[in-house]
């Protein structure tokens, strides 16, 4: 028979693994949508910039979501430093919401660069 405090402590402790498993989950969040700026500099480095601020997508030797980048024609891609830049994206990501981190790219789609550029809630170019 268990005595009344070991219960108490498996209970404690049962309560405290369920909260770590909700705090676990609660940071990995998705499928969300998000749209902005996706950045791609350099070789292997990218991020996306929407209205709540930066997800890193890929860092060079580190990093990489899983998942398709979104594919840009030449109309809605600025060239920055020879073929790699930025345009205009709308993501649906699985991210890891405490470290600002895109962990899957579900779907990936280009928009025009107006969309970006009309949007008040974006940084400018």
């Amino acid at each position: 028979m268990i005595s009344t405090g070991r219960r108490r402590q498996a209970r404690r402790v049962a309560l405290a693994l369920l909260g770590s498993a909700l705090v676990v989950s609660a940071a990995v969040a998705g499928p969300v949508r998000r749209c902005g700026w996706f950045q791609n500099p350099t070789p292997g480095n990218a991020w996306l910039v929407d209205r709540d601020g930066e997800w890193v997508v890929g860092l060079q030797g580190g990093h990489q979501a899983e998942g398709d980048w979104p594919v840009f024609s030449q109309a809605r891609w600025v060239r920055t430093n020879g073929h790699y830049g930025h345009g205009c994206a709308c993501l649906t990501v699985r991210v890891d919401a405490a470290a600002r981190t895109v962990l899957r790219i579900d779907a990936a789609t280009a928009r025009p660069l107006s969309a970006c550029r009309r949007d008040p809630r974006l940084p400018r170019e």
